[in-house]
């Protein structure tokens, strides 16, 4: 039956909420699909429901048109699993774990390979029953620090997650391919604007990953491409190791270089008191600059990391939070350098940095610098610098780490080109797993020869909540929300104007022919609100087609408007219900 206005459990608001941060979020509230119940977690009003089981129903769609069967798992979960992958303490302080009566450790779920993986134990024991792919529709709770963006980054959110099982490596591909061309029709379905990237597999483990990033610039990942189709997520991009070069330099000097505890401040007075003498000047890209980070492991034990990088560079944080997973990054602070007064705030150089070395301090460089390559650093004394220190001759590292930041116009790491920047949101990532949580949790079955083997699998997610903000970002105006039609709450939305009982007459017609038709409908019977706010509600909430009935039917027709693109025509009274029907079913 059509959805009466008159009887929707829905108010929409004219100005933005207050905590709302980016234009669909605002939008989601203000139209009345979602409202916030706590920080990260929101109540799906009748409007958002529908929406978000539009998007479900792409989803299991297309996941079953590969052979996948659905299951779900509860959200409430035993400890012993995941104690086993040792992921009770690998997630830290994003576990949401509690006790039952009994004292009984448990938690909510935040995913679900440890399940999955037992199930398929406790059913399956031979090669013959292999392979299957299950997955599930299901709500995931993480604790996040700082939840923001609405649906986006929610502390409650829904998921799809599925995972294949095979016996063999030339399984799990066969099946990653599957899912990967499931992936590339469900986001062609839901209608925003995506890419797919390599990704770092990070602390899931595996070899092969890719992420589908939905293009937004209020995206929290940022990802490359190259004119040749190199894509990846900016974790993921391998920068290689510099070939050995030999810069002809004296040996390294140090110089008094005051006041100067940034790049910016060293590199003018470089170029002020110690000009080079080749005749150029001094650039950032010159200097080497030494990053020192807390790493917080899952123990909680917290370990320093150094980090050389080229001074025009910064340390990206999630590039290095991928590289040094599962331990947490956090900044080192005063107390930190109290602990090791052999480093100079602002003045640190690698005469002290290693684990052979005075601080002790592990320290990485960047792959770009080249043995061989002479640099500008701190001299590990408070306003001095060293000048023409060389790598290879005057210092060594513990080793490299993918960690600098990658720029626009960098070269792409397989030669197809310059790169260029962009943001994303992560709506779904796809990985070969091998046999981390199978051999973590005993999954084996007996091959063709009687012979146990390991059972090897693929992890494939979707952020099923996630995607109804992607979409919401990406189809809006400054008047509301333009739903793409197959996943609108409503194939039409009817606006009765004016107070005119023939109108409301009409109009209860036109709702019966398009339902008749098999159309889902949203009727704006409300019989004292003025046309204005109709219009203005139509607008905001976003079904694709708008039929408007007032003054046009003294002349026999009804005005069909086109959200998306603002036209409008006028149909025959009598051809509203096939003209709907034929847009409806033509796009």
């Amino acid at each position: 039956m059509a959805q009466r206005m008159s009887n929707l459990f829905l108010r929409t608001l004219r100005e933005d909420p207050a905590d709302a941060e980016l234009p669909g979020h605002k939008l989601l509230v203000r139209a009345g699909y979602i409202r916030r119940a706590a920080p990260g977690v929101y109540t799906w009003l009748p409007l958002g429901l529908k929406v978000l089981r539009n998007v479900e129903t792409i989803v299991r769609e297309e996941m079953e048109a590969i052979g996948a069967q659905e299951l779900s798992f509860p959200a409430l979960l035993p400890r012993e699993p995941y104690e086993a992958t040792n992921r009770w303490d690998e997630y830290g302080p994003n576990l949401f774990r509690l006790q039952d009566r009994k004292g009984v450790d448990m938690l909510l779920g935040p995913t679900h390979e440890e399940m999955f993986t037992i199930t398929v134990k406790d059913m399956f024991s031979s090669y013959k029953d292999l392979p299957t792919t299950l997955f599930q529709i299901q709500t995931k709770y993480r604790d996040e620090a700082r939840p923001r963006a609405g649906l986006l980054r929610g502390r409650e959110f829904i998921m799809k997650d599925s995972y294949s099982f095979d016996h063999t490596k030339q399984g799990l591909e066969e099946s990653y391919a599957k899912h990967r061309g499931a992936y590339v029709k469900i986001f062609d379905r839901l209608g925003f604007e995506y890419v797919v990237v390599h990704a770092d597999s990070g602390a899931m483990g595996g070899s092969a990953s890719e992420e589908f990033l939905a293009v937004s610039r209020h995206g929290e990942d940022t990802f490359v491409r190259s004119p040749g189709g190199f894509a990846a997520n900016v974790e993921a991009v391998v920068v290689p190791q510099a070939e050995p070069v030999e810069v002809s330099v004296g040996p390294a000097h140090i110089e008094d270089t005051p006041e100067t505890p940034t790049i910016e401040t060293l590199v003018a007075a470089l170029n002020a008191n110690h000009p080079r003498d080749d005749g150029r000047e001094w650039t950032a890209a010159d200097t080497l600059k030494n990053v020192i980070v807390m790493l917080v492991h899952p123990d909680g034990t917290r370990e320093p990391l150094a980090i050389g990088v080229p001074g025009d560079r910064e340390v990206d944080a999630k590039r290095l939070e991928a590289q040094v997973a599962p331990a947490d990054v956090e900044a080192f602070e005063e107390k930190d350098f109290a602990a090791y007064p052999m480093l100079a705030k602002g003045y640190i150089g690698p005469g002290v940095l290693g684990e052979e070395k005075a601080s002790g301090i592990r320290y990485l460089l960047d792959p770009s610098i080249a043995e061989g390559s002479a640099w500008v650093t701190g001299a590990d004394v408070s306003g001095k610098h060293v000048i023409d220190l060389v790598h290879g001759r005057d210092f060594t590292a513990d080793g490299t780490i993918q960690a600098a930041q990658i720029k626009e116009g960098d070269p792409a790491p397989d030669g197809s080109g310059p790169l260029t920047l962009a943001r994303g949101i992560e709506m779904g990532h796809i990985f070969q797993l091998g046999t981390k949580y199978a051999e973590a949790l005993g999954l084996k079955v007996l091959d063709e020869n009687g012979k146990l083997v390991t059972v090897t699998m693929g992890s494939y997610g979707i952020g099923v909540s996630r995607a109804v903000a992607a979409i919401a970002e990406d189809n809006l105006d400054d008047k509301g929300l333009i739903w793409p039609r197959h996943i609108a709450p409503f194939d039409v939305h009817v606006v009765a104007t004016g107070k005119d009982a023939a109108v409301f007459e009409k109009a209860e017609q036109v709702v019966a022919d398009l339902e008749s038709a098999g159309l889902g409908v949203l009727f704006d019977d409300r019989p004292k609100v003025s046309p204005g706010v109709k219009f203005k509600d139509a607008e905001l909430i976003g079904v694709p087609t708008i039929v408007v009935l007032g003054r046009g039917l003294a002349d026999g027709t009804i005005e069909v408007k086109d959200r998306r693109s603002g036209t409008s025509r006028d149909v025959g009274v009598d051809e509203v219900a096939a003209e709907v029907l034929s847009e409806v079913r033509g796009a």
